[in-house]
């Protein structure tokens, strides 16, 4: 599948629509109009992902609060500034999550990733306190607040690590972010040592996009791939765009079937495929 979160460029490029739409909670002032392009994309008939820079807890938010280090073993201690911001922090996600659920619309939702790369404040602790922290959030949003539209998806970085696996009663879908070139073989295979061959893969971060034709020929299967940002975009050649969001393998947003009919129940007006 294709993702891009610049959609109307994608489209004014190669004629075709992402069939999933990358977004980000980032800012708390844009989270509202997130929800309103993730219900937009839902119901033209595409598929939202949505990951979180989660500014470190008593740091703030944005990007480079996300960068910084706290103590992470606070975060689990009552009464800590940081066990209070974490918990404040999860609940306000977990809102605009619940509006989505209410709206009838699902996620693939990646939170803290590339936790393996040490570089975001949850990584900088270890494994061990990584799933830590996703096992809270898991917990919290799967279990207390009944977000059962979420599809979680377990966001390695270039060096996939099996330390940072909380197992996979506690995820969905495994991946891994890279801005090299080519398929990435190398880290397809080390993220399917680590989840098996029963998971799907998605490369959902990426500079350049994997070739359609050597991916499957080397049994390199991403589920999704995702051009992360603008300038990866505008700066990618145009014929390989073109080539490949029209490539017989790729699906695009008018290719998708109507997930809702492949649940139970009555899927109503909650989506209207164009």
């Amino acid at each position: 599948m294709k993702n891009n979160r610049h959609c109307p460029t994608v489209h004014h490029i190669t004629g075709k629509f992402p069939a999933i739409r990358g977004q980000d909670y980032i800012h708390e002032r844009q989270n509202t109009n997130e929800n309103r392009l993730a219900i937009e994309w839902w119901k033209a008939g595409g598929i939202p992902t949505i990951m979180w820079h989660w500014g470190a807890p008593t740091k703030g938010e944005g990007y480079e609060q996300s960068k910084m280090t706290i103590d992470i073993d606070r975060c689990f201690e009552a009464g800590t500034p940081e066990h209070t911001a974490m918990w404040g922090d999860l609940k306000r996600i977990g809102d605009h999550l619940t509006e989505l659920r209410d709206a009838g619309v699902p996620i693939l939702w990646r939170p803290m990733h590339e936790f393996d790369g040490a570089w975001f404040w949850y990584g900088k602790g270890g494994g061990e306190r990584f799933v830590k922290l996703w096992c809270i959030m898991f917990n919290y949003f799967s279990k207390e607040r009944k977000l059962t539209n979420l599809v979680w998806v377990l966001c390695h970085s270039g060096k996939p690590h099996a330390d940072w696996n909380p197992g996979k009663q506690y995820y969905d879908l495994a991946g891994a972010d890279d801005y090299g070139t080519g398929i990435r073989k190398e880290i397809f295979e080390t993220v399917q040592a680590i989840h098996g061959r029963t998971v799907p893969i998605p490369y959902h971060e990426c500079g350049t996009l994997p070739d359609p034709d050597e991916a499957f020929r080397e049994g390199v299967t991403w589920s999704w791939w995702m051009l992360w940002h603008s300038r990866h975009l505008t700066r990618h050649d145009k014929d390989a765009l073109k080539r490949i969001y029209n490539h017989e393998l790729i699906l695009t947003r008018d290719e998708l079937p109507n997930i809702m009919d492949y649940v139970n129940g009555d899927p109503g007006n909650v989506r209207t495929a164009p």
